[in-house]
């Protein structure tokens, strides 16, 4: 029976599935493997649970999807899957809380959320000028 894990992360609008299988230790987003990975802080940003646990994926496929949200927010819901799956397929109490002790969000989901626009202004506080004379 083959190991499959499936874990997702959120940030933002941003959702990211990802899931992990026996491989060769490659990361793919959105087909496109990590190390081509177009913007580099973006890619930094990705890295961070393994280079936290650098044997993290030595055996592992790991094939992540992501949409919505901004290239920020995709990034740390990816981050947020990477860290969450290695922590399920290890199934390693110490590396649970190597990743808590470095960053929280790592495993635990942002719940902050964009604040919506109101009227009689320009977004969610600023309000349009008034003129008395």
């Amino acid at each position: 029976m083959v190991k499959i894990v499936n874990t997702s992360g959120k940030r933002k609008m941003a959702i990211a599935r990802a899931t992990f299988r026996p491989g060769s230790g490659t990361v793919r987003i959105n087909s496109v493997p990590l190390e081509v990975y177009p913007n580099e802080m973006v890619r930094m940003k990705i890295t961070e649970p393994l280079l936290l646990y650098p044997s993290a994926i030595d055996q592992i496929d790991v094939a992540i999807d992501v949409n919505g949200g901004g290239i920020m927010g995709q990034a740390e819901a990816v981050r947020t899957a990477l860290a969450r799956g290695i922590i399920r397929w290890h199934n390693d109490p110490q590396l649970r809380d190597l990743y808590l002790s470095y960053d929280r969000t790592l495993l635990v989901n942002d719940s902050r959320q964009k604040e919506p626009k109101k009227p009689h202004g320009r977004g969610a506080r600023k309000k349009f000028q008034k003129s008395y004379r």
